[in-house]
């Protein structure tokens, strides 16, 4: 009996070791970017972080040092078209059409409500601005937020027809977080307007409010019916592109990161700032390649232009993203 009662729990052991080695691995092994194809770019990115977390390294980088910078537009979400702020905003213009009668004849309003989607392409930075200013400035922060908020629960891009929130990249998203479970601390730095990214970044790229630097137009307090609100102005505070994206980071984070994503010369002085530095770094670009998945453009393109930052990567040594090759999948919704 004795002999039968030990075989028989011999062999259940045997078989739960058994089941056992047929169990996926810990999850510390499994693949933590699983939509990006085994190139070496997305070897490049674990062995960043591996010697960046690797404790008694000579390249170890203590927590409070792991920052990482990502640009949004064409970087962390779609681009073209045209900037999905840009929509917001010539949608603003044909809202507020019948409160301002004199923009059927002052530019680049006129345009914009007569349709002509060409002639607003060759106006320069600063009317495009002007539109900008003009249509997100008249009322509180609050208030702003919430018309953001209800413009992308209805606006559809035109190509996928689906919400703008929907076509962000399901990579940029697990390397986000996996940064994060790595001890990074995650940062928007868009040239985009920071209120209007700041309602919706949580939910969508799991970073706070606190953490994007953008953009932004004047704001003076104010007392109204009792209540204290910010009211927003029609004047330009702060542009974070270019040069001036070094200068937000500064400001607003207070450290210079140590990894930066960009993906058109708009980052080029962000992944400059990060990268020709001391220590352990990581710069990169990604690269839009794809015209059947999302879209192909670098030097000639008007929105997203990519030449002399994609120049400066073999210098520098940033990587550069394929999207065609080094994703698996572009978006969220191709993983269903």
């Amino acid at each position: 009996m004795r002999r039968k009662f030990w075989r028989a729990i011999a062999g259940a052991i045997l078989g739960v070791a058994l089941t056992l080695s047929w169990l996926p691995r810990a999850s510390a092994q499994d693949d933590p970017l699983p939509s990006w194809n085994d190139t070496s770019t997305k070897q490049a990115i674990v062995d960043f972080v591996r010697r960046a977390t690797t404790s008694g390294s000579s390249q170890y980088v203590p927590p409070a040092a792991r920052i990482a910078t990502f640009d949004n537009d064409g970087t962390l979400w779609v681009e073209q078209p045209m900037y999905v702020q840009l929509v917001f905003a010539l949608e603003r213009v044909k809202a507020l059409a019948p409160l301002h009668p004199e923009w059927r004849y002052t530019e680049p309003f006129q345009s914009v409500l007569e349709g002509d989607m060409k002639a607003l392409a060759g106006f320069s930075e600063r009317s495009l601005l002007d539109l900008i200013m003009q249509t997100h400035a008249g009322m509180t922060t609050d208030e702003f937020s919430k018309i953001v908020m209800d413009w992308l629960g209805s606006a559809r891009d035109p190509r996928f027809r689906r919400p703008y929130t929907d076509l962000v990249y399901q990579p940029m998203l697990e390397l986000l977080s996996y940064l994060r479970a790595n001890g990074f601390k995650t940062f928007i730095v868009s040239g985009g307007g920071v209120e209007f990214m700041r309602p919706w970044t949580d939910k969508v790229y799991g970073v706070p409010p606190d953490q994007v630097v953008g953009s932004s137009i004047k704001t003076k307090f104010e007392m109204r019916d009792g209540i204290p609100t910010l009211f927003r102005l029609p004047e330009l505070n702060f542009i974070d592109d270019k040069a001036g994206k070094p200068v937000g980071i500064n400001e607003a984070v207070g450290r210079r990161p140590i990894a930066a994503f960009g993906n058109s010369d708009g980052d080029l002085e962000m992944l400059q700032w990060t990268t020709i530095s001391d220590g352990l770094r990581f710069g990169a670009i990604v690269h839009h390649t794809d015209a059947v998945r999302e879209y192909a453009y670098d030097r000639q393109s008007h929105f997203g232009h990519l030449d002399v930052a994609l120049d400066a990567a073999a210098t520098n040594r940033w990587t550069v993203i394929d999207m065609k090759k080094d994703w698996k999948v572009i978006f969220p919704f191709d993983t269903r």
